[in-house]
């Protein structure tokens, strides 16, 4: 019988150049992602083969969800609601003038992906430095989450295409060939934040949480501040990279805790705030 145990985290919460460039920088970084994922177990056809078999049982897996599944997907997609909701009074918020935040820049794009880069490269490297497979076990999975988010992102923005708040006047302004939902840079952040979250032992969880959800929920602030986001946007890809990384982690055998993403209005704003259900 499960028994829920509630964490909570919560805050109130434009990659460069033309969209041409910014496409390609996507396809090219999550395009290095899965090299790297792969790499490591070239001469291991197997492991190659496991790549694979993720990625289909990934894109099919709506169709063996069971209730708690459903009810998951109901509550992110509730979250993305509320969240757009208060768009544009989070965006007069950071950027009060609208007509002089239509320009179309992304002053901290790079920088936004480091956090999600450090954590990955920071478990590699305490791996190396103890010699730990399971540390090297983590780094991949990491990388799988943050692969598979990245490709589930770039495929809904094709198909959303909504201007970016620094580029429209509307918060509806959808199916206009941009970019802005689901934020990358914030799906990325939590698909890898919260692998390193939810592994390894108990002992420094706290440590892991707050390491993992602090720079994944810094980074969508980010988005939202330098006005190349809606907060909708950050919502939506912190529920996709959550729900992601549970699912890598599930393939390889960890101890998965069940998530919610909420949005609870508060007087002048909204709190994000994530649940989990310890099995």
């Amino acid at each position: 019988m499960q028994s829920p145990n509630d964490v909570t985290t919560g805050t109130v919460m434009r990659e460069p150049g033309s969209l041409a460039d910014r496409w390609i920088t996507r396809v090219a970084g999550t395009a290095v992602a899965w090299a790297a994922l792969t790499a490591p177990c070239a001469a291991d056809t197997s492991s190659v083969r496991g790549v694979l078999e993720d990625t289909g049982l990934y894109f099919t897996a709506p169709l063996r969800w069971d209730a708690q599944n459903w009810l998951q997907f109901g509550a992110s997609v509730a979250a993305v609601a509320i969240a757009h909701e208060s768009d544009d009074e989070v965006r007069a918020h950071f950027e009060p003038s609208r007509i002089a935040g239509l320009t179309r820049d992304d002053p901290h794009g790079k920088r936004d992906f480091v956090p999600a880069a450090a954590m990955v490269f920071g478990t590699w490297a305490l791996a190396t430095a103890l010699d730990d497979p399971g540390g090297y076990e983590e780094g991949r999975v990491m990388l799988e989450a943050g692969a598979l988010t990245g490709v589930t992102t770039v495929l809904i923005k094709r198909a959303a295409g909504r201007l970016r708040p620094n580029e429209a006047g509307s918060v509806d302004e959808w199916r206009q060939g941009s970019d802005s939902f689901p934020s990358f840079h914030a799906s990325a952040a939590f698909a890898v934040g919260t692998v390193l979250a939810e592994s390894g032992g108990e002992d420094y969880r706290w440590l892991r949480r707050a390491l993992g959800y602090g720079l994944a929920t810094a980074t969508a602030y980010s988005r939202v501040h330098d006005n190349v986001h809606w907060f909708s946007d950050t919502v939506a890809g912190a529920a996709l990279g959550i729900a992601t990384a549970q699912f890598a982690m599930g393939r390889r055998g960890a101890n998965v805790r069940r998530s919610s993403v909420a949005v609870t209005p508060m007087p002048g704003g909204a709190m994000l705030t994530y649940s989990y259900r310890f099995e």
